[in-house]
């Protein structure tokens, strides 16, 4: 139901000092967490045992195989309890959240089964670590978050997902494909935001993609889908998305963005497919007259990883205010290249003072790349990264 977290360090844009009571009902979780985490497999397992049997129709929100699932919810679930001390991180994603869920046609007492099973696999599990002090602070967590998403979801008056039709599937690579899609309806994005899809080779198996692509007039969406290993449905789309296939489309999430009139300039940093919401942001700028000065840095373990290096080049040709920066920890030599990690790249230029800084990528280049950064010098409140994504 929901996304894994990403969590390079520990993050808050708010200079609000904590209060004593959420602080300490914050150490409580962790600590507790920290005693459970082993039993994950068996806290799983017990949780949706109990979530079915409370709620049955939320069954029906997830897929047949539950095995690709495992895990996954409660995991996120315990990440998010645990930002409760970081609400400027937190409330915003959680009223996306909110807003993506409406898609499982999720209601108030799903959330109260959801609850319920999460504390109860705790205490199962947990034994006499499982105090009436830890049951408390676990519930208030829990009931904070809930009550976020469930009144994003009761204000929104956008539909809960949108169907969309694939115009194109084009293999860029062996492992790696750009598909078009078209929305019945136009999809209410903003450059570098992404979107839970949901194909019919794969059903109930929603996954995170991002739109390479500013809004178009015409609606048509564009995304670039590498093929991972273990991925299930990552490797059906590359394989065998055919034209015609009808996916489903959740509301955008997300909240990188170019901010235009802060007179900062903006260094993005790119792994792999972690470009496309950079492109689409680009895209977005090449619109306008006057922008910041963007310097793009995009790597990857070798040449053939930067598949979208002629269109980027192409793209700052015709933009003077763009720079494009390709890094390959392989192929030393490249005439034009960097060698090396993004992060060993990035941080042999300094600390970047007075740049927004725009990282996207898997999970490890986002931790490796910003924990390097903030050793250089790099002060955290520049840095900005989706901090929730999924396999």
């Amino acid at each position: 139901m929901t996304a894994e977290p990403v969590s390079p360090v520990p993050r808050s844009s708010s200079s609000r000092e904590t209060p004593p009571a959420v602080a300490a009902m914050v150490r409580l979780i962790r600590d507790t967490w920290t005693k459970a985490e082993p039993y994950t497999p068996e806290i799983s397992q017990f949780f949706y045992g109990m979530l079915f049997t409370l709620a049955p129709a939320t069954r029906d929100f997830f897929p047949i195989n539950m095995e690709v699932q495992r895990g996954r919810l409660v995991r996120a679930l315990v990440h998010i309890v645990q930002m409760v001390d970081r609400p400027d991180d937190l409330v915003p994603f959680l009223r996306q959240l909110g807003r993506d869920h409406r898609k499982f046609g999720v209601i108030p007492n799903h959330y109260e089964a959801v609850g319920t099973a999460l504390l109860a696999a705790l205490k199962t599990n947990l034994g006499p670590e499982w105090t009436p002090e830890v049951e408390r602070a676990w519930a208030e967590a829990f009931t904070i978050i809930a009550r976020a998403m469930q009144e994003a979801a009761a204000a929104d008056r956008h539909p809960g997902s949108w169907t969309a039709t694939v115009a194109e599937h084009r293999r860029l690579t062996w492992d790696l494909a750009l598909v078009l899609v078209e929305p019945e309806q136009p999809v209410p994005y903003q450059a570098g935001q992404y979107l839970s899809v949901e194909v019919p080779q794969r059903p109930r198996l929603w996954r995170y993609l991002s739109p390479a692509n500013a809004p178009r007039e015409d609606g048509s969406i564009e995304f670039h889908i590498r093929a991972v290993e273990g991925g299930w449905v990552s490797r059906a789309i590359v394989g065998h998305t055919a034209k015609g296939d009808r996916w489903r489309l959740g509301p955008p999430l997300g909240r990188l963005t170019v901010d235009r009139e802060s007179g900062r300039d903006v260094l993005m940093i790119a792994g792999g497919t972690g470009v496309a919401p950079l492109r689409a942001m680009l895209d977005d700028l090449a619109q306008w007259g006057e922008n910041p000065k963007v310097k793009l840095f995009y790597g990857g373990r070798d040449r053939d990883d930067l598949y979208d290096l002629e269109e980027l080049r192409a793209l700052a040709a015709v933009n003077p205010w763009l720079s494009v920066v390709p890094v390959v920890e392989n192929n030393p030599g490249l005439p034009g290249f960097e060698q090396g990690t993004l992060a060993e790249v990035v941080t042999k230029y300094g600390a970047w003072p007075k740049h927004d800084v725009l990282v996207s990528g898997s999970p490890g280049m986002i931790r490796a790349t910003v924990s390097r950064m903030l050793v250089a010098g790099t002060a955290l409140d520049q840095i900005k990264y989706d901090p929730f994504t999924i396999d």
